[in-house]
C-alpha cells in the first residue's frame, strides 16, 4: 500500500475548470475500475484542492487514466503562483469509517 496526498490551490478563476477535469477522472475511473486504486478528492472552502490516493502494487492505475493526463497536464499553470502541486507519501495515523 502507498499512500499519497497532494495539495494545491488553483488561480479563484479556474477552480471550476479544475473540478471539470477531475470530475472526468472520476468518470472514467467509474467505467474502467482499475484495480489497486482508492482515491477521493476534495475542494476546500478556500479554494484549495487535496487529492488522496491509495495504490497497491507497483504500477499507479492513475498513470493509465486519460482524464488523469489530461487533467495534470497544465495543472501548474492553473495554479497560483507558489501553491503548485505538491504530492507528499503518507502514513495513516487513524482513521474511522474509511477502511
Amino acid at each position: 500500500m502507498s499512500i499519497t496526498v497532494v495539495r494545491y490551490r488553483p488561480e479563484a478563476d479556474r477552480g471550476d475548470e479544475n473540478q471539470k477535469l477531475i470530475e472526468a477522472v472520476f468518470a472514467e475511473l467509474a467505467e474502467t475500475r482499475p484495480d489497486g486504486l482508492r482515491y477521493i478528492s476534495f475542494r476546500l472552502e478556500d479554494g484549495t484542492f487535496v487529492h488522496i490516493a491509495d495504490i497497491e502494487g507497483d504500477e499507479n492505475p492513475l498513470a493509465q487514466a486519460k482524464a488523469f493526463g489530461e487533467f495534470t497536464a497544465d495543472i501548474a499553470a492553473r495554479c497560483v503562483p507558489g501553491e503548485a502541486p505538491n504530492a507528499q507519501p503518507a502514513q495513516v495515523v487513524g482513521s474511522y469509517g474509511f477502511e
